[in-house]
């Protein structure tokens, strides 16, 4: 296992084509499905990141923006944001793209994976280099993130 990687290192794509098989009452994507492939994305790249099996522990975000219909071309794309000791924040932006290539952003999520050892239990993973000022922005987002859970956690256990 490398000690450090890039964003770039972990990033993947996946793409569907909507049925009515995906479709709710509306006739709209179905939420929940595309939760579902977002939560497949996020795990794949942190798993390529850290080189274990991951699990989801936390959706920070989860925004629907627009609405995708039946036919839709839909592209998943993930990318890692932030890194723990063992966990892992993995941005997965959706968009519908048109028959011209033209995308329409649809949702935006944010999901921490922790990697899983042979033990099961939590493990090390590869720290992020982070060189651009996008992917420093998102590492100071995340971070912040993750201190105002933390504090919100202590908040909760009285302080303690």
């Amino acid at each position: 296992m490398k000690a450090e990687k890039t964003p770039e290192e972990s990033v993947a794509e996946q793409v569907q084509v909507l049925t009515q098989s995906t479709m709710n009452g509306a006739n709209r994507l179905f939420g929940g499905r595309l939760m579902e492939w977002i939560d497949i994305v996020a795990a794949v790249v942190a798993r390529r990141h850290s080189e274990h099996n991951v699990t989801t522990v936390l959706v920070e975000t989860l925004e629907f923006l627009a609405p995708a219909v039946a036919n839709s071309t839909i592209v998943l794309k993930g990318r890692i944001v932030y890194v723990g000791r063992a966990s892992m924040v993995v941005r997965v932006t959706s968009y519908v793209e048109e028959l011209n290539g033209t995308r329409t952003l649809i949702n935006s999520a944010y999901l921490t994976m922790v990697a899983l050892g042979e033990d099961g239990r939590p493990c090390p993973v590869p720290k992020l280099t982070v060189m651009s000022a996008e992917d420093k922005a998102e590492w100071d987002k995340a971070e912040t993130r993750r201190n105002i859970r933390e504090a919100e956690r202590k908040r909760e256990r009285g302080g303690k």
